[in-house]
């Protein structure tokens, strides 16, 4: 049996379409990423799926039982499925303890166990009001999570987290994960937040499931430049360049445009299969630098751990055919 199971979702809003036709399975503790840009409809499908939207057309189906909408449910959404949304609300000046005590039928040692996950339990004597935001939504979590849900959606978990609380947060999604037996589906617009974690990503744009598949696969292998733009930076060469590198590396481009991530290009000694181009500009990340690399073709921008170029040095571009795909 399939764990989640959303089939042929449409949901229409004030006569626009939301969502188009969405259909796609998640597996018991598999980690599902969603991506897509503002509007695209990330928060109304997990919201769909926790049973809080009514879809227009379509089923989602959990653990084989049907997820019934608030159209057809008094009090809505599902016992197993927990929502997040990066809107929650908290209590206002009540102590954490009491927040977490309200509603809340597991055992003491139960309790506490949840807590050390959520990485909550020195927070429990301060009140709500002089928490930060990570600490906030570490309790909002830790307060879903006592409801035992076999499913839990989290709606831009990171967002607006400055780095420490970030990284807290992600080991708290890991160990409900390993240690609470809870499947994890995420929203997020950072592509480090979900390359490194899912299992699975999902890109929507404008309502439409475009592209499925792995964090490699989306990253490598994009469908289109809109889902290249939402994993990172790339290079789309001029026709020039693109004619350039195709007879260099021997392949067709059936008249279509060639995209290239920074990273995929080498910067090589001479040879028959790179181009050469002077160096623009550099700019320093830290873990790596970034060139602009003038060719006779266009700029292209390369990323390297090397550290020795300067401004005017003439340098070999070259890349491999599968880190090259068209538009």
């Amino acid at each position: 049996m399939t764990f989640l199971n959303v089939s042929g979702i449409r949901v229409e809003e004030a006569g626009k379409t939301v969502l188009q036709d969405i259909s796609f399975t998640q597996q018991e503790f598999q980690k599902v990423a969603i991506s897509g840009e503002t509007g695209s409809g990330k928060s109304t499908l997990l919201k769909t799926i926790a049973g809080l939207v009514q879809p227009t057309a379509g089923q989602v189906q959990f653990e084989g039982e049907t997820v019934i909408g608030p159209a057809d449910k008094l009090v809505p959404g599902h016992p197993g499925i927990a929502y997040l949304s990066q809107h929650f609300e908290l209590p206002h000046s009540l102590r954490v303890e009491q927040v977490l005590r309200y509603a809340n039928t597991l055992t003491d040692e139960e309790a506490g166990f949840l807590y050390d996950i959520c990485r909550v339990s020195h927070l429990l004597p301060r009140k709500t009001n002089q928490l930060s935001g990570g600490e906030r939504q570490r309790i909002a979590m830790a307060r879903l999570l006592s409801t035992s849900p076999q499913l839990l959606l989290l709606d831009e978990p990171f967002s607006n987290l400055d780095t420490a609380h970030k990284n807290i947060l992600k080991a708290v999604i890991r160990d409900i994960s390993e240690e609470l037996a809870i499947t994890c589906t995420l929203i997020s617009h950072d592509p480090h937040d979900t390359l490194s974690w899912a299992d699975e990503i999902l890109v929507l744009q404008e309502g439409k499931l475009i592209q499925q598949g792995t964090p490699e696969q989306i990253y490598k292998q994009p469908v289109n430049e809109y889902a290249a733009a939402l994993f990172g930076s790339y290079n789309r060469l001029s026709k020039a360049g693109t004619a350039a590198f195709s007879r260099l590396l021997g392949i067709s481009t059936n008249g279509k445009d060639m995209l290239v991530r920074p990273e995929s290009f080498k910067l090589s000694p001479a040879g028959n299969k790179a181009l050469t181009g002077e160096v623009n500009s550099i700019g320093f990340f830290g873990s790596f630098y970034e060139l602009e690399v003038q060719l006779p073709e266009g700029a292209v921008y390369v990323r390297t751990t090397e550290g020795h170029y300067s401004p005017g040095d003439t340098v070999q571009v070259s890349v491999s055919p599968e880190d090259v795909w068209h538009i």
